[in-house]
């Protein structure tokens, strides 16, 4: 005779039976509109240029980015996020490329702004990595060390250049002391109060940038380690945010996102302005590598990975497949 009090009574699999029923009680869902898309531009090419080790990515002509412009307003996600790669005799000890209203970024956003209008917001990468010739992401002094106030002021510049060309939102990511406060006295002081300021909150020095650095022609000497992030610092994390927020950020970032997601919790729950996460290039790389390679289920992995960085508690993705996934995701 069966013992039906052995049973358990309460049994969570009913919830997840079926597709319809997993659909009605999933706790986080993904919208192309938590979606921005980062793209590359390179100053005098005629044919996208592949990236060896981002496959299905290119540093895009001024036209073809121009069209993956008007894809991204189609499929329904939110923004685009330029970087430049300017030829490399115009790289330089200042980055005076990225602050030329003629370089390469300033001509992107000013081509994008007139392509799309207001119907996608244009964000620019607010540093000067892709355009000195060393690589850093400011000045050097006289002992080859990153100078912050000296890049400050450079930065600066950048800001309002970029506003002046048609960024919606400027992104500076360079981790200098004090950036966030001098970008937004500087915009504010040409009258660019509408221009937003995406911060780069918590930018870790992870081994995780690889690709990107091929992605951008970067001539980097050394590391970034006296600037960005320590990965074995979480604490560290929220004293950026405070800061950040204190000098007018009006949203936050960490990056990278996947082996960041602890971070990024703790960020969501202390900031009150909108919270982003950057999947970068070398998240991206790992990811296609494994499928390409049959290891792994490719459209599984990635909403996978997504969902996970947004559960965490980003409302913001900045991801290499935005574009492929907003479409999937608005069937």
């Amino acid at each position: 005779m069966t013992t039906y009090g052995s049973f358990p009574g309460t049994r969570p699999r009913r919830l997840r039976t079926t597709p319809v029923m997993r659909r009605m009680v999933a706790e986080t869902r993904l919208h192309p509109a938590d979606l921005i898309l980062p793209a590359f531009v390179r100053e005098g090419v005629n044919e996208p240029v592949p990236i060896g080790s981002m496959p299905g990515v290119v540093q895009h002509t001024r036209d073809s980015l121009k069209k993956a412009a008007a894809e991204a307003v189609e499929a329904g996600i939110s923004g685009i996020m330029l970087f430049g790669v300017p030829e490399e005799e115009k790289k330089d000890g200042l980055g005076t490329a990225g602050t030329d209203p003629d370089g390469i970024l300033q001509v992107a956003l000013r081509d994008v702004r007139a392509e799309v209008g207001d119907d996608l917001l244009v964000m620019s990468d607010l540093c000067l990595d892709e355009f000195t010739d060393h690589g850093h992401c400011g000045v050097l002094d006289e002992h080859g060390r990153v100078d912050n106030d000296a890049t400050l002021e450079r930065y600066a510049e950048m800001a309002q250049v970029q506003a002046d060309a048609g960024a919606h939102v400027v992104g500076p990511s360079g981790m200098m002391d004090g950036q966030i406060g001098v970008v937004r006295d500087a915009l504010d002081q040409i009258g660019r109060e509408d221009v937003a300021i995406l911060a780069y909150t918590a930018k870790y020095a992870s081994a995780f940038y690889g690709p990107f650095r091929e992605a951008v022609g970067s001539s980097l000497e050394g590391d970034r380690k006296t600037y960005q992030q320590d990965p074995a610092n979480a604490r560290e994390s929220l004293r950026e945010l405070a800061l950040d927020l204190e000098e007018g950020a009006d949203m936050v970032m960490v990056k990278p996102a996947g082996p960041y997601l602890d971070i990024l919790a703790r960020v969501a729950d202390a900031a009150d302005v909108p919270v982003a996460a950057y999947q970068i290039s070398g998240e991206y790389a790992m990811v296609e590598a494994a499928a390409e390679k049959g290891w792994i289920d490719r459209d599984r992995a990635i909403l996978e990975t997504l969902t996970g960085i947004k559960r965490a508690g980003a409302s913001t993705i900045l991801t290499y497949w935005a574009t492929e996934v907003a479409r999937k995701l608005g069937r």
